[in-house]
């Protein structure tokens, strides 16, 4: 009987769980995740410094002409204090001076000779950045399983942090089989065609921060398709696709069996993508996919995407979706839980106008897909509906319904 998607993922995030880790420098940090949590160091500013080029002066001093007693530059290590009726020209992120209540930007001053007349109103601390307004020593600044973007790296490196521990990447392992099926870079004979599901896995599997093998293509025979297996065993997750469904005239299936495959489930309730299979030999786990691409693909990006998420260690390793509405009517038969591709533009929804599970086009010129309830039957337009994207990752550290009912 075949399992529903919502117990098809959490048989996937029962068995996926973070890998080792291993230290980087913060330059190669860029999209890996984090496997500690970061505690800030020191305060950011480190000091009382000046927001704006200015002058340094005190509040009672509103109103006054007063003479210019030096400069403070960024950078100036000098312990300088205020002295009573002057002002201290000062630079932009220059440490503020002893004594000094508020910086009066150049633009609000009239300056004659060293005389600078401020004016008449002046607001304590303004224009001051304090020690410790933006970051205090000791808070935790990013927790284990944050995904590291460029501004996260700003902040790692604010606090001097020059190496930082994190999640290995999932090492992903792909091997293609079928005598009717050759790779891009082979000669087609007849009655053959282009195999696409592993440059799409391999490309997809790349995009989402795996390390990706490819052991070859097997032969149509027990053995050969035993050897790729053992071969792909290394990897933490082998990806196939086609070969398993009942009825399939080929050697997969028994294969995985022969060398101890433990399947979670054999099948799953949803359109296109029924004969999906997921489970493990030893440390290793295994997802094979359908052998159509579109349905191939489709599921990679529920089922494929939503492992490698949790291998990675993320945090948000559930996949979440963009609530927007349906551009157009859209008729359907009910019966199934069914992916429709279709194309978001940041306001509505348009599914693909023809699409079939052995089809290629739709998707590339699709960027997001819904998952429909069985029920349903169609939308009338501006009807609202849930998409998940395929060509960035909307992810959630909450699991939620992923559904469009």
């Amino acid at each position: 009987m075949a399992i529903n998607v919502e117990g098809a993922l959490k048989e996937i995030y029962t068995l996926s769980l973070p890998l080792g880790s291993e230290i980087v420098t913060l330059e190669s940090a860029v999209h890996r995740v984090l496997a500690e949590v970061v505690i800030a160091s020191h305060s950011l500013p480190s000091f009382d410094n000046s927001a704006m080029d200015g002058y340094a002066v005190r509040v009672e001093d509103a109103g006054k002409t007063l003479k210019q007693s030096c400069v403070i530059f960024a950078g100036d290590g000098d312990e300088i204090r205020m002295v009573e009726d002057q002002c201290i020209r000062i630079m932009t992120g220059a440490k503020i001076p002893q004594g000094c209540e508020a910086i009066v930007p150049i633009e609000e001053v009239r300056v004659e000779n060293d005389s600078v007349a401020l004016p008449h109103t002046i607001k304590p601390s303004q224009h001051i950045r304090l020690k410790g307004e933006d970051i205090q020593s000791g808070m935790q600044l990013l927790d284990i399983g944050t995904q590291l973007y460029a501004h996260h790296i700003a902040l790692l490196a604010s606090q001097g942090i020059t190496h930082i521990r994190v999640y290995r990447r999932p090492k992903v392992a792909l091997f293609s089989s079928g005598n009717e099926l050759k790779m891009h870079f082979e000669s087609l004979g007849a009655n053959q065609l282009y195999n696409t599901n592993t440059p799409t896995f391999a490309s997809r599997a790349a995009e989402l921060g795996c390390d990706v093998i490819f052991t070859g293509t097997a032969e149509d025979t027990l053995e050969s398709i035993q050897n790729h297996i053992r071969n792909a065993l290394s990897a933490d997750l082998v990806i196939t696709s086609g070969g398993v469904s009942v009825g399939d005239a080929d050697y997969t299936k028994a294969a995985f069996t022969s060398l101890g495959f433990e399947g979670s489930f054999e099948s799953v309730d949803i359109k296109p993508g029924k004969p999906t299979t997921f489970g493990r030999i030893g440390n290793t786990l295994i997802l094979n996919l359908p052998g159509n691409p579109l349905a191939a693909a489709l599921c990679f990006e529920l089922f494929g995407q939503s492992a490698i998420l949790a291998l990675s260690g993320r945090s948000d390793k559930y996949l979440s979706t963009i609530t927007t509405r349906i551009a157009n009517p859209f008729k359907m038969k009910k019966g199934r839980r069914s992916l429709i591709p279709g194309w978001f533009d940041g306001a509505t929804f348009t599914p693909s106008p023809v699409f079939g599970p052995g089809m290629v086009l739709p998707l590339s010129r699709a960027n997001a897909f819904m998952m429909v309830d069985a029920s349903v039957e169609g939308f009338e337009e501006g009807s609202e509906v849930k998409i998940i994207p395929t060509r960035w990752c909307m992810s959630s550290t909450v699991q939620h319904s992923l559904v469009t009912d």
